[in-house]
């Protein structure tokens, strides 16, 4: 049986995978909600030092800690550079790949080469607001629980070598409704690759609140 590895996006814990978390682990799944260094509740850890790498290491202990091998690592918005790092690395603990409206990224990019301008001024700005190296969040909507996330993950590029390609399984997620979403292009691009699975959903891009029986049956399937 699978084991459930979830990785959230920017400015979120684990906690935001909560709803998804009880209803496959009521339906027998390992379920491991990943908080990541220098957010929520790991937010003591945060630091000009915490990149892309840092957070890739948090999911690579997670794997070896726990002995998973049988992984469906499933990724929200900036989750999914997470997941292709860590695919990179360990494709033989990895079964399956779900990314929910998240970035996948090809060798050598960020998450601020992949974004338009508009969105790369939102980082910089939330990072004025911050300390510099510490983005805060600064939409009216976000989760009171939302908290800082580190600059630099989202600056540093993603080395790739091809590894994750023997993982078959992989999964695309697009949320429709996301006003001015950064991952049109990414969804675009994956549409008509036979090598994925892609969904498109009538929502935004809280797939959580918004989309959560579809959410889980899509990821649910991973396990099948």
């Amino acid at each position: 049986m699978a084991t459930f590895v979830l990785i959230p996006g920017v400015l979120h814990g684990g906690w935001w995978y909560r709803p998804l978390t009880e209803e496959l682990r009521a339906a027998g799944y390992e379920v491991y909600p990943v908080t990541l260094s220098g957010v929520s509740e790991r937010g003591h850890l945060n630091g000009g030092g915490i990149n892309l790498d840092t957070h890739t290491r948090d999911v690579l202990g997670l794997l070896e800690a726990e002995q998973i091998t049988d992984a469906v690592l499933v990724g929200h918005s900036y989750g999914g550079m997470v997941v292709s790092a860590v695919a990179d690395r360990a494709p033989e603990r990895i079964t399956g790949l779900v990314y929910a409206d998240a970035f996948v990224p090809r060798d050598g990019e960020s998450v601020y080469d992949i974004v338009d301008d508009v969105w790369k001024q939102r980082y910089l700005a939330g990072a004025a607001a911050g300390n510099g190296h510490t983005m805060v969040g600064r939409h009216p909507a976000l989760d009171p629980r939302a908290t800082v996330h580190p600059l630099a993950t989202l600056l540093q590029p993603v080395h790739l070598t091809g590894a994750a390609d023997t993982i078959t399984r992989r999964t695309y997620i697009h949320a429709e409704q996301f006003e001015g979403t950064p991952f049109l292009p990414t969804y675009e691009r994956l549409l008509d690759d036979p090598t994925w699975t892609v969904h498109a959903l009538p929502v935004g891009h809280d797939l959580i609140h918004e989309a959560l029986a579809d959410f889980l049956k899509i990821t649910a399937a991973m396990a099948d």
